[in-house]
């Protein structure tokens, strides 16, 4: 079938239709919770699956199997009389007719909430963009996995000493959460895994470098844990660079603003991300790559339209640069939106959006976390990896998917062993796939 011939077949009803672009946390949630009500609930993603982004991480690290981590966004809808997904891609937005243009046609709306999440932010670094390897997307956390694996089989048989030390060496850029905790899985690997795999290799030649532009890493956290986190990371080798940016990477050498040079064929881009925008919306409704929304998610300057989520910047007293890009606040704006919208087809007033803060917590290895608590407790080590562990269990969708990712992590605990070292298809520059949309469409 050709693209040509492809259309979005929607039946009529004679409920509100409530369009959501996106199936991540927030439009997943929002979708969970509003159609049991009088809604038509159509959502429109390029992947029909929901990504638990937290651990993907652990695919890039042969830790996880993707499709641990993930689940079909249908499946994952209890009531489906009212609930339409359609596999597909969004050009535009035209608010003025309440139309949304697609790859294969238009949609017509009551409500569009927009849910799209974020994207890599590079700063304009274009040879970085082209060089590095972000972590957004299954198929990234593919690639990156990839391309660790087949640069140590390359390893294995080069003659050149300096090319060898390329292809062991591993660079991090971003100190939050994303690459603290691929700098402690990636020492793990090091430490336990890779030496078994490749004794032919000195895995004491292997570099791995956390980059951050702070003078500390995990800067959303009290300092204490901050500090904590960073004793902890060097204890494993790795070598943390702080209040030090990342200037150019040309594929082969990352070029530091403090003049360093650091010779890896692996860079990593975990450095910063912005709002995933869809074509349309007036300029005034954007600011910081995020649509402006009001106490109530509506986007401002546009009537019918919402934003939550990442993509969504919210700006109050508490919060004046909006709230952080998480996804608990994603889940709890998807709920209070989905409460909204009945509230105002019922023509009841609607209820502003408040955050409500559940704490903070990174994992830096095995039995080394830290945890920040919204009462001000705060602690680390194995009981704070107990927690972290609990936490992710908890939010990941599907009692299937949690059994997995629990037997993984009992076995990686007991044999220290990673199963998933697999090289399931080879990644080349040319043949980038990390992008890929739906190939019909």
């Amino acid at each position: 079938m050709s693209k040509n011939e492809l259309t979005i077949h929607v039946p009529k009803s004679d409920c509100p239709r409530v369009v959501i672009i996106g199936g991540g946390f927030a439009g997943l949630r929002l979708a969970q919770r509003i159609v049991r009500k009088n809604f038509q609930v159509v959502m429109l993603d390029q992947h029909n699956y929901h990504t638990f982004q937290p651990l993907l991480y652990q695919v890039a690290t042969a830790g996880l199997e993707p499709d641990s981590i993930a689940g079909p966004l249908r499946q994952h809808i209890s009531e489906r009389k009212n609930f339409l997904f359609r596999l597909m891609k969004v050009d535009r937005i035209d608010h003025e007719k309440k139309h949304v243009v697609t790859s294969v046609g238009e949609l017509e709306y009551d409500y569009l909430v927009i849910a799209t999440g974020s994207k890599t932010n590079y700063f304009g670094n274009n040879a970085i963009e082209e060089n590095a390897f972000p972590l957004k997307k299954i198929p990234q956390a593919l690639n990156l996995r990839s391309q660790i694996l087949q640069n140590f089989e390359k390893a294995v048989m080069t003659k050149d000493l300096e090319e060898r030390e390329r292809l062991l060496n591993v660079v991090i850029v971003g100190g939050g959460p994303t690459g603290v905790e691929l700098a402690g899985a990636l020492a793990e690997l090091r430490g336990y895994i890779l030496p078994k795999d490749y004794p032919e290799l000195n895995f004491r030649r292997m570099k791995i470098s956390l980059i951050e532009g702070t003078k500390r890493l995990l800067g959303a956290m009290h300092e204490r844990l901050s500090a904590r986190a960073e004793k902890d990371l060097r204890k494993m080798g790795v070598n943390v660079v702080l209040n030090t940016f990342v200037n150019g990477f040309d594929g082969k050498e990352a070029v530091l603003s403090n003049g360093m040079k650091l010779e890896t064929r692996t860079l990593i881009w975990a450095a910063g991300v912005m709002g995933n925008l869809v074509e349309g919306l007036p300029e005034e409704s954007i600011a910081h790559s995020r649509y402006l929304v009001d106490e109530f998610n509506e986007v401002k300057h546009v009537k019918d339209v919402f934003a939550i989520g990442d993509v969504a910047l919210m700006v109050t007293g508490d919060m004046p640069k909006g709230h952080p890009m998480m996804a608990p606040i994603a889940i709890q704006q998807g709920e209070q939106l989905a409460k909204n919208l009945v509230c105002r087809e019922a023509g009841k007033p609607m209820k502003p959006y408040e955050y409500w803060d559940k704490g903070s917590m990174a994992t830096i290895g095995r039995n080394k976390a830290v945890v920040q608590m919204p009462s001000g407790l705060r602690f680390g080590g194995v009981f704070a990896w107990f927690v972290w562990m609990f936490v992710h269990l908890l939010y990941i969708i599907g009692f299937k998917n949690k059994f997995v990712v629990f037997a993984n992590w009992f076995w990686n605990y007991l044999t220290y062993d990673r199963g998933n070292r697999l090289i399931i298809r080879r990644y080349k520059k040319d043949e980038n796939v990390q992008d890929i949309d739906n190939p019909l469409l």
